[in-house]
C-alpha cells in the first residue's frame, strides 16, 4: 500500500481552515486516503471532524495512505498540499 510521510507546514496545524481545505481536497481524491499520527490509528482524511480529533500541529510527521488506482498521484497531491502552509496560501 502507497504511503506518505509528510510534515504540516501550516502555523495551525491541522484545523479549521486547514483541515477544511485538505479534507475537501481529500474528499475529491479518486482513492480513499487515510492520514494518522505515528503510533496513532488511522481516519479518513476526507472527515473534518475526524482530522480535528486528530490533533496534528504544526512540523508534526503525519503518514498519508491509500489503495488502488491513482492512489500514488492522491498521496503526491495530498502531500503537496500540506506541505504548504495552508493558513497564509488560501
Amino acid at each position: 500500500m502507497p504511503e506518505r510521510l509528510v510534515k504540516i507546514a501550516s502555523t495551525s496545524g491541522l484545523h479549521a481552515r486547514p483541515a477544511a481545505i485538505f479534507s475537501q481536497a481529500a474528499s475529491e481524491q479518486p482513492v480513499a486516503v487515510t492520514i494518522e499520527k505515528s503510533g496513532g490509528a488511522p481516519i479518513r482524511a476526507s472527515s473534518i471532524l475526524m482530522l480535528l480529533t486528530l490533533n496534528a500541529d504544526h512540523d508534526d510527521e503525519v503518514i498519508l495512505r491509500a489503495e488502488g488506482d491513482g492512489a500514488d498521484a492522491a498521496l503526491d497531491a495530498l502531500a503537496a498540499l500540506l506541505e504548504r502552509n495552508l493558513d497564509e496560501d488560501f
